[in-house]
């Protein structure tokens, strides 16, 4: 299986949404551990990397994207 690429500033859809009924994150740390803050309500989160790998679906808009424009 494809490991799947992400890098900070990116924002992704996880599988579960937060409470606050958005289910876009965005990636603000990255490391042993990510942390992931919520776009709707601004909340943020501190998961293992294994677990976020599993959780996340895909990356909705790249950093890299926002970048050049």
């Amino acid at each position: 299986m494809e490991r799947k690429s992400f890098q900070l500033g990116d924002i992704v859809q996880m599988k579960k949404q937060h409470p606050c009924g958005s289910n876009e994150m965005e990636i603000i740390r990255m490391g042993m551990d990510i942390r992931i803050k919520c776009v709707g309500c601004k909340h943020s989160v501190l998961i293992p990397r294994a677990k976020f790998e599993k959780n996340m679906k895909k990356v909705l808009r790249s950093a890299e994207d926002a970048a050049e424009s």
